[in-house]
């Protein structure tokens, strides 16, 4: 498929996008270096970094990428992953907070283990990565393009409430900075995906997988490049009039589908 974007829409510009090496942030990953960006890409595991290195590698060269370990949950590791990033590159254009995770669970069922490592993860591990970013390139070079990657919380989360709770702070964050971080030069925007097919999903039971995509009005889960061709959108600068807000990708999905049964007592 031809590419919706002008060529070398993303040359001379880097973005670090976390969880870069599989799912949202790979397809995202792709995209930027097609359009004559470079990359950096994070994530806690090293064979997802390695995987994601060599794909980016077959479609830009061996320049257009650096990879680094990181969990983002440690402000310590975050310091290093983006002090490591702007000694490469020189910059940072673009931060892509794709990293988070989570798992299924009635609300009276989630152990405040499960709930600490969500929030740590989700809320957390964002903000920290955020900030360093922020301080240590985009503020300091005047102009900076973030992307909160969040979830479809438009009515809730039922089911999920601990990933709900932690996006919705993300949501907040992200209109907060897109006031605080305009005269920077600074544009904050978040993409809230619904049901999206991809290596994150295949952690779901599969009758769960299968309400989600029945929940959709278009009848189907969406595609990691689809979220990432709205995450290039708002990274550039055709959107530049653009701050503060939070792009849903659902298929409808927030204004009919719903994946939690209720039970028949109440």
């Amino acid at each position: 498929m031809s590419l919706p974007f002008a060529p070398g829409l993303f040359l001379g510009q880097v973005a670090l996008i976390t969880g870069g090496g599989t799912g949202i942030g790979l397809a995202t990953a792709k995209r930027f270096v097609e359009l004559g960006g470079r990359v950096a890409i994070a994530s806690r595991k090293e064979a997802n970094l390695d995987a994601g290195t060599r794909a980016l590698r077959e479609v830009g060269g061996p320049d257009c990428v650096y990879a680094k370990a990181c969990d983002t949950r440690e402000p310590v590791q975050v310091d290093a992953l983006v002090d490591a990033v702007v000694g490469h590159f020189g910059r940072i254009d673009v931060l892509v907070n794709n990293a988070g995770g989570q798992f299924p669970t009635a609300a009276q069922h989630l152990a405040p283990k499960g709930w600490e490592a969500v929030i740590r993860n989700n809320l957390n591990g964002t903000w920290f990565m955020t900030h360093a970013v922020a301080n240590k390139a985009m503020i300091p070079q005047k102009r900076g393009r973030i992307v909160n990657v969040i979830a479809q919380i438009y009515r809730g989360f039922p089911g999920m409430v601990h990933t709900g709770a932690a996006r919705a702070g993300v949501e907040n964050m992200t209109k907060t900075l897109a006031v605080e971080w305009a005269p920077h030069g600074m544009r904050v925007n978040a993409v809230a995906p619904g049901f999206i097919k991809s290596s994150g999903t295949d952690q779901y039971p599969p009758e769960l997988v299968a309400k989600a995509a029945k929940a959709c009005p278009l009848r189907r889960g969406g595609t990691p490049d689809e979220v990432a061709r709205l995450i290039l959108v708002l990274a550039s600068e055709q959107f530049d009039f653009v701050t503060g807000e939070t792009w849903y990708i659902d298929g409808g999905q927030k204004l009919w589908g719903d994946v939690w049964q209720f039970e028949d007592e109440v």
